[in-house]
């Protein structure tokens, strides 16, 4: 029995929708989950599905455009853009559009410098930026400021336990209950979910989940004993509400332009990492855009 509900009836099946193999794959796993998930049209189901691929989209671009890890009294912008607050947020200059500016952090990323919490709503932003279009998010944004996990109420996320319902663009938490106190900003890792045990983390780069416990626990205290670990909660935008929100808007959702994808390889018990480009339909290869491979973990 599919666990996936529309208008009140089952959902359609996943081969009958034009999502990627990524897409298709998170409904085929939604499908088989003790979860029922209710959705109002076949175009509110797929209008996740999409949104998923453009959050993983965000996270690579967020990574090859150059923006750089700090504390907040360390962060840095592009001040044509937006303006420094005294504890390390960046507020969007009046005379600024809220696309333009989000759009300026994977562009000129290294212009910018933040922490790991911050770049992940700086991936939401962009993801949703992709979903609903500029005018939309000009008139729904207009007033951003980026600090943490500060956000505007447009920007509706979810939270709940339990790794089982964790799908492609969710964000994870690993945590480091001994984190050195001197090196804090290493308490915790939030991590994008990419599929088959890949993730983002801002700062750490594409990982295994045993890579980012490896590297949490390399900032542990003197004689700590405790392992950092991922925890079981799960941060989700809200699409439904998102959906909703477009379409009071009279958008539409935004079609698929290919990106930058992370492809991982094990040898010699090393993992190297390529970026290639990744097609918007069927999720083939279309070219490898960058020479060596270089080491994540």
């Amino acid at each position: 029995m599919r666990m996936i509900v529309i208008a009140g009836a089952p959902g359609p099946a996943a081969a009958s929708l034009p999502l990627t193999a990524e897409e298709r794959l998170v409904l085929m796993r939604k499908e088989q989950s003790p979860v029922t998930y209710r959705y109002a049209s076949v175009e509110e189901l797929v209008f996740e599905l999409k949104g998923r691929t453009r959050v993983a989209e965000a996270a690579f671009q967020l990574h090859t455009g150059g923006a750089g890890f700090a504390v907040f009294a360390n962060s840095r912008c592009n001040e044509r853009y937006w303006t420094r607050t005294r504890d390390g947020g960046f507020r969007l200059r009046a005379d600024a559009a809220p696309a333009e500016a989000v759009n300026d952090i994977f562009i000129n990323g290294r212009l910018y410098a933040f922490e790991c919490a911050t770049a992940i709503v700086i991936i939401f932003y962009k993801a949703v930026l992709e979903m609903v279009g500029v005018r939309i998010f000009n008139r729904r944004f207009a007033g951003l400021f980026v600090r943490d996990w500060q956000h505007d109420r447009d920007l509706r996320l979810k939270t709940f336990r339990g790794l089982r319902e964790a799908y492609l663009g969710d964000v994870l938490y690993f945590r480091n209950p001994d984190v050195n106190p001197a090196e804090s900003e290493w308490q915790g890792e939030n991590a994008v979910v990419l599929g088959d045990d890949r993730y983002f983390g801002h700062g750490i780069g594409f990982s295994s989940a045993e890579t980012i416990i490896r590297a949490l626990n390399n900032h542990r205290k003197p004689g700590a004993a405790r392992s950092a670990y991922l925890t079981d909660e799960v941060l989700s935008i809200d699409y439904i509400h998102l959906y909703r929100m477009m379409k009071e808007d009279g958008g539409s959702l935004r079609p698929a332009r290919g990106f930058m994808r992370p492809i991982f390889a094990a040898v010699g018990g090393r993992q190297y990492m390529a970026l290639v480009r990744w097609a918007p339909h069927g999720g083939s290869v279309a070219a490898a855009q960058s020479g060596e491979p270089t080491v994540s973990g």
